[in-house]
This record gives structure tokens, sequence and C-alpha cells, in this order.
């Protein structure tokens, strides 16, 4: 059974099996978990909701080093945003994710997945991305762009589902430098299209950029749930980011 919780004597939440802890500090004007905001954010993607909706019905068997990895961002989402979840495996980060979603503002949620990112990526990996001898070792060329690709669909299946790598014109030759996702796993789990621009999208673009040097561009297809992450080219600016101009799905129980 999930828990209500009392935030004000008008207003109740109830978040399924999720019970209260004391929460970090992820945000300075923050003191206390998402869970006992008293507002609802005002910044979500305006939506008419009139994009289709799709239900969740892909069936994963993730082996047990996937189930590791999702035992472990799971645990991560949870502390980073101060509650506790009972859902096991895969639902349990979306159902925290829906719950960071409903109660920040969207440059909240961003700056919430980032906390999470530097969690869950190896300092080691992040330091070394840091220094300024990783250009010179990994420098932004049509090997680092496609070693990233192959990369992608290699390691993160578990997030995301299936991919493949692609090919694209890149300053007038060819590389292999884009991921296909089939059908992205946290969409189509989230069935929510501020919670892919949000939680996945923009934070991700930031990340890879601020921390490792290469401009990432995500093109998410919000008619069948696949995606395409270019490596090596810079993203629009989110006022012509043609992700932002489209309206939630039709069934989203979170905009």
């Amino acid at each position: 059974m999930g828990t209500t919780f009392h935030l004000s004597p008008a207003r109740v939440f109830s978040f399924p099996a999720i019970s209260r802890r004391k929460p970090p500090h992820i945000l300075p004007k923050h003191a206390s978990s998402i869970l006992s905001l008293l507002t609802s954010t005002t910044s979500h993607l305006p939506t008419k909701h009139t994009t289709i909706a799709t239900s969740s019905n892909t069936i994963y068997q993730d082996n047990w080093l996937e189930s590791i990895a999702i035992a472990y961002l799971s645990k991560t989402v949870q502390e980073t945003a101060g509650v506790k979840n009972d859902t096991p495996g895969y639902k349990g980060i979306v159902s925290v994710s829906a719950a960071v979603f409903r109660e920040f503002s969207s440059t909240e949620q961003r700056a919430f997945v980032l906390k999470v990112l530097e969690k869950v990526v190896p300092s080691f990996t992040l330091f070394m991305a840091s220094i300024p001898i990783s250009s010179l070792l990994m420098p932004q060329s049509k090997f680092t762009r496609e070693f990233s690709a192959i990369f992608t669909t290699v390691a993160f299946r578990w997030l995301v589902g299936p991919s493949e790598v692609r090919e694209l014109e890149f300053e007038g030759k060819k590389e292999r430098n884009v991921v296909h996702i089939k059908k992205c796993r946290f969409l189509e789990e989230a069935n929510c299209i501020g919670m892919c621009t949000n939680l996945c999208k923009m934070p991700t673009q930031e990340f890879m950029k601020k921390n490792f040097g290469i401009p990432v561009y995500m093109v998410p297809n919000f008619d069948d749930m696949s995606c395409e992450i270019i490596y090596g080219q810079d993203p629009p600016a989110q006022e012509d980011d043609p992700a932002f101009k489209e309206p939630c799905y039709k069934l989203c129980n979170h905009c």
C-alpha cells in the first residue's frame, strides 16, 4: 500500500509506495524533500494533450548485471530526491522521477538529474575528463564521436532500451556517430513528454557538454517513442527545439 502525505489542510498528495525520510540539500532554496512542497510547478511544458498516448507494453528481461545497474540508479535517485520508494526495478526509477516532475520546476528538475549523474558516473572518469590533458588523449574527432555512439548502444540498453548505431553526414563526411533508440524505455514507462525533455534530454545534453566536452543533440520522436542521439552536434536553443513544441500524450498523468 502507498503512503498519503498531508501537505496542508486543503491539499493532499498521494505517492504509491513512497515514504518520507530526511532529505539531502538538492538545491539551496529547498530545505525539505519534494514531497513537502506546498505548490505544484507552473513551468512544465504547456500542453493541449492531443498526442496519442501509448501504453507501456515492452517486456524487458534484464540480466543480473542490468538489474544491478537499475537497482543502483534507483537507490541514487531516491537518495537525491530524499524519498524512499518500495516499487522495485525500473518502475521505481520512473515513480520517483514522476514525483520530481510534479513538484519541481523545469530548471530544478534538470539540476536534480545533473546531481544524480554526478553521483552515478565514476568520480575518476569525471576527473580525467576535467583536466586539460584529456583533450589531447580524447580530442573531438571522428573516433571520439563514433566510440561514444558504440559505447552508448552497448552500455545503456537497460536504461533506454535496444539501440543501434547509424550513419550521418558530419562536416561533409560520413560518420557513424548517431545512436538510434528504437523505443525509449524511459519515455514508454513514463508516458510523458515533459519528463522526457526535462529529466532526460536537456540534462543529458548539458552533462555531456560540461563534463566531457562533447556536444550532444537528442532528438526524440514522440509518435513512435524512438530517439536519436547525435554525438558532435550542438543542440538548438530551447525555444527553437522541436521537442518543446509538442503537446503531451493524451493519457499522461503527470502534466
